[in-house]
């Protein structure tokens, strides 16, 4: 055992023997995870309607009895118990908002950072990419993956373990990876948080303790998660229960998740947990249902689960959905040239769900079919051959969906073609 570990195992049998309150940055308390009906430490708790799966998007087996909250909100407020200071509810394909409360407020995001940092990784690099293990990461404060110098392990295994236990070590050795240092990997988070539109967000670290220039927003939160979920590997990462690792420092080799909202909500996919004393309990969620992806920040909250489960629910109690495209939907017939066909009907290879939000806000989708006015021979069947995009007003694009072709169809033989050329001149 070496004496990082003998330390950090004294750290951790005081902290067990110190008050409950007690949280190494970086690091939800435990007593957070799993317990969603207890009031805070000298508040009295004023139990409300018990939340079930009968009444709620709870799964099944779960309930919750909501506490009352005992911090003050705006007299309209339409959610009165959700805690956090900050908090925010939006569909992800289109950004329309369903919920508000200070989402512009600058804020700590503690560990929530790691959602951009997992963004950053994915667009610049490669899952199989080994990354060396330096002594930033080993040196490593708040939670950790047990990351021992000079250890070489797949970029994309070590993306899981940042956002399932939130390895700091494990978002500083990808940062010094994709950017060589942990600040220039930072600026990059900046720039491209930014670029989606995240204008009151500055990133100087990859796991988030705290610092007084590294903050965000409760709608760039959501405007990043939206994003995250547009892009490969993404969902996969962030909506994995447990995974197992051979690198993992422990005899299960297991790493279970701390977002405790994968197991207690009905389609939950994601996305991060956050905690430390400058910021309070964090939690970015995303749940879908019937096609429709919701993303709920919670920022210095008292119950992250019970705020999330009343966002949730007030979210897709605002929106339902409609099927614009159907997969295998007949999409055109389209001409071949120089083929032993004359044309084909092309198809859509998958669907495309979009919400209708309550009252007939943001509702109208412009469709906008990008296909070529003929096909060539030869032609493979299932050859994408163009895209049905869906256009919102301000122009942004919200969904997409391939179109692909149905048959193969050779080409005619030269002798046909030359036959077919002299018929043309004398026709």
């Amino acid at each position: 055992m070496n004496a990082k570990k003998f330390l950090a195992i004294l750290a951790t049998l005081a902290v067990i023997f110190m008050s409950a309150e007690a949280a190494p940055e970086g690091r939800m308390p435990a007593s957070e995870l799993m317990r969603l009906e207890e009031a805070p430490r000298g508040e009295v708790a004023r139990p409300m309607q018990q939340l079930t799966s009968e009444n709620s998007g709870l799964n099944p087996g779960y309930s919750v009895t909501p506490i009352q909250n005992t911090r003050p909100v705006a007299p309209d407020d339409p959610l009165p118990n959700v805690t956090a200071t900050a908090a925010i509810v939006i569909e992800a394909s289109t950004g329309h908002v369903l919920y508000e409360r200070n989402a512009d407020q600058r804020m700590f995001p503690a560990s929530t950072t790691k959602m951009m940092t997992l963004i950053t990784a994915l667009e610049g690099n490669q899952l199989d990419e080994i990354v060396t293990v330096g002594p930033g990461a080993y040196n490593a404060d708040g939670s950790t993956l047990w990351l021992d110098v000079g250890e070489k392990i797949p970029l994309g295994e070590l993306l899981y373990g940042m956002m399932l236990i939130s390895g700091n070590d494990g978002a500083i050795a990808i940062a010094e990876h994709c950017g060589g240092t942990v600040a220039d990997f930072a600026a990059r988070m900046t720039k491209r948080a930014q670029e989606l539109g995240c204008t009151g967000t500055n990133f100087t670290n990859a796991n988030g303790l705290p610092d007084a220039n590294h903050y965000t927003t409760a709608r760039d939160l959501a405007i990043m998660a939206a994003h995250g979920f547009t892009l490969p590997h993404f969902e996969e990462i962030v909506s994995a229960k447990e995974v197992s690792f051979g690198w993992i420092h422990d005899d299960t080799k297991l790493l279970r998740n701390e977002n405790q909202m994968l197991w207690f909500y009905r389609g939950a996919n994601g996305v991060k947990t956050g905690y430390t004393d400058a910021a309070g309990r964090c939690l970015v969620t995303a749940a879908k249902q019937n096609g429709v992806q919701l993303i709920v920040v919670v920022l210095d909250s008292l119950y992250i689960w019970n705020d999330s489960i009343f966002l949730l629910d007030y979210g897709f109690g605002r929106v339902s959905s409609q099927t614009l495209i159907e997969p295998g939907q007949v999409v055109k017939t389209l001409p071949i040239i120089s083929g032993r066909r004359k044309s084909m009907q092309v198809k859509t290879a998958g669907e495309i769900i979009m919400p209708v939000f309550d009252g007939g806000a943001s509702n109208a989708y412009n469709m906008v079919y990008d296909l070529p006015d003929a096909l060539t021979a030869p032609v493979k069947s299932g050859e994408t051959i163009g895209k049905i995009r869906v256009v919102l007003p301000d122009g942004r694009e919200a969904a997409s969906v391939d179109v692909v072709t149905t048959l193969d169809v050779e080409q005619k033989s030269f002798f046909r073609l030359v036959l077919n050329k002299i018929r043309g001149l004398f026709a």
